[in-house]
């Protein structure tokens, strides 16, 4: 799949909502679409222990070379040419050695202690053998054996991480390590979910002609998963029939409103209508994948963004895939994650002309399809470790691009 960057400049335009039923949108395309329609949100600057999950809005760079000055790598002795060496004296983590060592000299030194001046490297401990008259013996290593040297990771101002990137542990280890302790980040957008459909059960097993509710369960931590916040969840009412655009326009202090069910042209669906009747600019109004038919994304006057999901389960964690995902990696400032390609195996009914969204789990170097992939049906999702995007040319055992479940 062409990455986004170069892609955007060839998408459609965006239509209106209130214009006929376009045609399905190929599933890449619509990704991409996603993606590009919002401007990241404002950059802030928060202490090191809220920026975890959220995206850097600068590259990080260090003040200082990486390492700051020549370190030990093992323990032992910094050793200045060759042996035998006379102790000088002993050098420990978090303190200097202001001497300068000649020749035949050395001083014990611990791991991450700073080398003195003169040493030429560093005999490991195990490798040698002190004597009680003061010196050490052992095979001559060679030179700049066990330093770090100073600005072998990075020198100063160089970049360490771009801007885009998530934040993890290993992103707040580094910053600390060079001396940071606040970050530029882009706030995880706000998304509020609102579950529509009057024949749902919302607790214990569902009643005759009813189901439970499964969306309203998910949805929050597929929300923090694809790098959202969200801000809870509202079952709507199918009826009366100004119910929905009541929920859609009375949230505040969020980014998405994402509605799941009335994406459709039903007597109760009522989201294309609510769309068109605000004025919303329509995004993307329909996708070329199964499952996942009807999903739908368009921006509100306000600037507040709208996806439609499906009613169905699996439906709808496909739509959240192929629309929510994007744009909120696009609200963040973040890249379309590239799929890998990779070989799958597995048996799925034909779609002719659609991407067919499908669980699967890894299986050496491909990845086989899961049983349970119906609409209505998670127990694929949940046994899975990702989703194939069959492409509707696919064969048994072509590659597909492979994204995470979730």
């Amino acid at each position: 799949m062409p990455p986004a960057t170069a892609a955007t400049a060839a998408l459609p335009a965006a239509v209106p909502a209130a214009s006929p039923r376009h045609r399905e949108l190929p599933w890449e395309q619509a990704r991409m679409l996603a993606h590009a329609a919002p401007r990241p949100s404002a950059a802030r600057t928060v202490p090191l222990a809220d920026a975890v999950g959220l995206t850097l809005a600068a590259a990080l760079r260090t003040p200082q070379p990486l390492p700051a000055f020549d370190t030990a790598a093992m323990d032992g002795y910094a050793v200045a040419g060759t042996g035998p060496w006379r102790i000088r004296g002993a050098v420990r983590a978090g303190t200097v050695w202001e001497g300068l060592l000649g020749a035949g000299e050395c001083v014990e030194i611990s791991t991450g202690a700073r080398v003195p001046a003169g040493a030429r490297a560093v005999l490991p401990v195990e490798a040698a053998l002190a004597g009680a008259d003061g010196l050490v013996a052992g095979p001559v290593p060679p030179p700049g054996r066990h330093i770090r040297r100073a600005g072998e990771d990075a020198p100063a101002g160089g970049c360490l991480v771009p801007a885009g990137t998530r934040i993890g542990p290993a992103l707040l280890g580094l910053a600390a390590s060079c001396g940071h302790d606040t970050l530029p980040v882009r706030p995880a957008p706000r998304v509020r979910l609102l579950v529509t459909g009057d024949e749902l059960d919302h607790a214990g097993p569902p009643g005759p002609g009813r189901v439970r509710d499964a969306l309203g369960p998910a949805l929050p931590a597929l929300v923090a998963v694809l790098g959202g916040e969200s801000r809870g969840v509202r079952h709507v009412s199918d009826r009366p029939a100004g119910s929905l655009a009541g929920a859609v326009h009375g949230t505040r202090d969020t980014d998405v409103v994402a509605v799941t069910g009335s994406t459709s042209a039903g007597t109760t669906d009522q989201l294309r209508r609510l769309l068109a009747e605000a004025g919303a600019r329509m995004v993307v109004d329909t996708v070329a994948c199964r499952p996942g038919h009807p999903m739908l994304l368009a921006e509100l006057p306000s600037g507040r963004w709208v996806v439609g999901l499906p009613g169905n389960p699996y439906a709808a964690l496909v739509a959240a895939h192929t629309l929510l995902g994007p744009l909120l990696a696009g609200l963040c400032g973040r890249a379309l994650d590239p799929l890998p390609h990779v070989s799958v195996t597995g048996c799925v009914r034909p779609a002719p002309g659609l991407t067919r969204l499908v669980p699967v789990t890894w299986e050496g170097t491909g990845a086989r399809i899961t049983a349970g992939h119906g609409a209505a049906f998670l127990r694929g999702a949940a046994a899975g470790d990702a989703l194939a995007a069959l492409p509707p040319d696919w064969t048994q055992g072509s590659p597909a691009p492979v994204l995470s479940a979730g």
